[in-house]
């Protein structure tokens, strides 16, 4: 890992750090990577996604689950 890069990364100011991780992870979708994902991970997103397929209204937008983990940060 590049020593220099993570240094100046931990300067940024908390939102500027979580900008910075958003950017990376789009960067690493849109390359069409994806980690590998362990049995437990697998069984987990299975049970995640029978839960949703039975429940579709019981949702909340990504925008409120940011906003009330930014609010718990900040604290």
């Amino acid at each position: 890992m590049n020593t220099l890069l993570l240094q100046q990364a931990s300067a940024l100011d908390i939102d500027e750090q979580i900008e910075l991780v958003e950017a990376i992870w789009d960067g690493i979708v849109s390359r069409g990577a994806a980690p590998s994902l362990t049995e437990a991970q697998r069984m987990e997103l299975d049970r995640r996604l029978a839960d949703h397929l039975a429940n579709p209204d019981d949702v909340v937008p990504w925008s409120e689950v940011k906003a009330a983990a930014l609010s718990g940060i900040r604290q």
